[in-house]
């Protein structure tokens, strides 16, 4: 019996993303009202190679695809909206872009919470309690970025497009029509978002760092940072998991934490936004409704 595929995406520069089996959809709000569609197919990597979709593996080829398409495809969101007379981004300039955001992310999120744990250890005590802190650091290090970037009239946009995301996926999945009236009823909190799966990689990383001993500064960064693909991969199949199980109480009570921290990733959208976050979707679907037995899309529901 055929799996229902489940459709993923993100929002991005005034548009959405979306992605099937096969497919890459990116539906963008022009400044004169239009909506204009680009589609591309989905890499054929985990087709090629069927390890890349065994369970804890999958995790981390996900992240890594994540990243790869999710920056391209923002860089492409950027020039979808610009007018003709203005000047698009070019593929270094994309690049330049990636690394610094990547480079940006490690730091943030990687170097100086260890770096304040290590100098700090001595009023701390063992190895896990030093994680647990480090941790909570790393924690309240994205609740403030996302906080902060919320704040900006552009990313606030982004934030109501992820929600319009968020509405047109439920809507798929209720097995509805796919039209903004039956979309607008949808809540914007979904249990397979990125958002989700960000901070389930946070709480498993103080766990599995935990196991990786004391040592100088330079130990603790790139242990943790080589241990990312091990995180990503738990971190994926607890979402996969209590996604699956999501009508359950105790599923429910797992991705609370979760559900709560997109209220700071997602907005209500307007009808507009609805419009193009189904445009999107609706340009992957068709391709996937004749995929073969068991075939489907390892995706998250969101990569805000």
């Amino acid at each position: 019996m055929s799996e229902k595929v489940q459709y993923g995406g993100m929002a991005v520069i005034e548009g959405v993303m979306m992605r099937g089996a096969k497919k890459i959809a990116v539906a963008v709000r022009k400044t004169d009202g239009s909506i204009e569609l680009e589609e591309e197919a989905v890499s054929d990597l985990p087709m090629r190679y069927p390890f890349l979709k065994w369970p804890f593996l999958r995790g981390t080829y996900v992240l890594i695809d994540s990243m790869v398409v999710g920056i391209r495809i923002l860089n492409k969101s950027a020039n979808m909206s610009l007018d003709d007379e203005e000047e698009e981004l070019t593929s270094g300039e994309m690049l330049v872009t990636g690394l610094l955001a990547f480079v940006l992310a490690i730091l943030l999120f990687v170097v100086l919470p260890t770096a304040i744990v290590h100098y700090g250890s001595r009023f701390l005590g063992g190895v896990l309690i030093q994680n647990i802190v480090e941790g909570i650091i790393r924690i309240i290090f994205f609740l403030a970025y996302v906080w902060v970037i919320g704040r900006m009239q552009e990313i606030d946009r982004v934030f109501m497009f992820h929600g319009a995301e968020h509405k047109s996926i439920f809507t798929y999945e209720a097995g509805e029509e796919l039209t903004v009236e039956n979309a607008r009823k949808h809540s914007t909190l979904h249990p397979r978002c990125g958002t989700s799966f960000i901070l389930i990689v946070l709480v498993i990383s103080i766990l599995v760092f935990a196991l990786l001993g004391e040592g100088n500064l330079f130990y603790r960064v790139w242990s943790r940072i080589a241990v990312l693909p091990v995180v990503a991969g738990l971190g994926y199949e607890f979402l996969k998991f209590s996604g699956k199980y999501y009508q359950n109480r105790w599923a429910r009570i797992l991705i609370a934490p979760g559900l709560f921290l997109q209220k700071l990733t997602t907005r209500e959208p307007d009808d507009s936004q609805l419009e193009v976050a189904l445009t999107a979707l609706k340009a992957v679907i068709p391709g996937d409704r004749n995929e073969g037995p068991g075939e489907k899309n390892l995706s998250l529901a969101g990569a805000n």
